[in-house]
């Protein structure tokens, strides 16, 4: 079903690769499984388009053989290719992933080096997203630890804001990506401009250490933000919005099989339903939990991704 929508996300696009064996670390040999399209924002408008959203995706891959699973993946489920470039002589960006039994994970990224931030956020990429009659830009905080994407991104979030186009915000923080100096700068500037504002736990540890979701939550749909949601993974998921009552969903209790991804798809599925304008912030969390316990049942990032159609067959079977 197609959504009065038009959603983009702009960042890093890479494969993922998974290592078969638990508690390694990357430290010791093992057998990998891939490539898997990946990328927190790649994840992000997979998942938008799947839901009915019309997507548009601004970001780069190398002309490689990697490259052409991320393209193959995105034009599949109708995300507009127009702004994805091709860079030749430079790799598509990697991430290799490996799993603790106390539920953590070890990453390995090749982003820097990457064709990744090779993508173009001038004058005539704002002119197309203008074309395409853009309602909501999202941004995932990992594509800002790379000092060239953040500052296409963050140029890209202020004009768009300017024009009243909406800016939905992940701070996705990770601790293997945090090189760029001025990290934090930007995450704080993005949510100073943002709509939606979509932390985890672990965020909210980072940018508002001691304060609970009632107390930041409240600052910030006071500074403008229009709907806070706290990701809280298995727990489920809390929301305040300025529109209406804080609402508290318990997590669905699913196998996980790959837990990477999961935020992400939240994300897509919650913004995309809240910008369409024909969900209440009640519904669309609700559908945003289910699409984030189902995203975890499959090995890849994007695997678990689901449609609309899945997500309230989901909610039927567990009403």
């Amino acid at each position: 079903m197609a959504l009065p929508v038009r959603i983009a996300c702009m960042g890093e696009l890479l494969v993922e690769f998974v290592c078969t064996r638990r508690n390694g670390h990357h430290r010791v040999p093992a057998s990998y499984t891939g490539p898997f399209p990946s990328g927190a924002p790649g994840i992000f408008i997979d998942q938008a388009a799947r839901i009915g959203g019309n997507a548009i995706f601004i970001g780069a891959v190398g002309n490689d053989a990697f490259g052409q699973v991320l393209l193959d993946r995105l034009s599949g489920v109708g995300v507009a290719p127009d702004l994805i470039s091709v860079a030749r002589g430079i790799p598509t960006g990697t991430a290799f992933v490996s799993y603790n039994d106390d539920g953590s994970r070890d990453f390995v990224y090749n982003i820097a080096l990457s064709a990744a931030s090779h993508f173009s956020a001038d004058t005539t990429t704002l002119a197309k997203l203008a074309d395409f009659g853009l309602d909501v830009m999202h941004v995932s905080g990992s594509a800002l630890a790379d000092p060239d994407m953040a500052t296409k991104i963050l140029h890209t979030c202020r004009t768009l804001h300017s024009q009243g186009v909406a800016i939905s915000f992940d701070p996705n923080i990770r601790k293997e990506l945090m090189g760029n100096a001025s990290y934090l700068d930007v995450v704080r500037t993005l949510m100073g401009i943002c709509r939606y504002f979509l932390p985890s736990e672990e965020d909210a540890v980072v940018l508002f250490p001691g304060e609970s979701m009632a107390t930041f939550g409240q600052s910030l749909l006071a500074s403008g933000v229009e709907a806070v949601v706290l990701k809280r993974g298995e727990r489920g998921t809390a929301g305040l919005t300025r529109l209406g009552d804080p609402v508290d969903l318990a997590g669905h209790k699913v196998e996980v099989v790959d837990p990477t991804g999961a935020g992400d798809c939240f994300c897509a599925t919650f913004v995309t339903l809240m910008a369409s304008g024909t969900y209440s912030f009640q519904a669309a969390l609700q559908r945003a939990n289910a699409a984030g316990a189902l995203s975890v049942g499959k090995i890849g990032p994007m695997e678990g991704n689901s449609t609309l159609a899945e997500i309230e067959t989901f909610l039927a079977v567990r009403s």
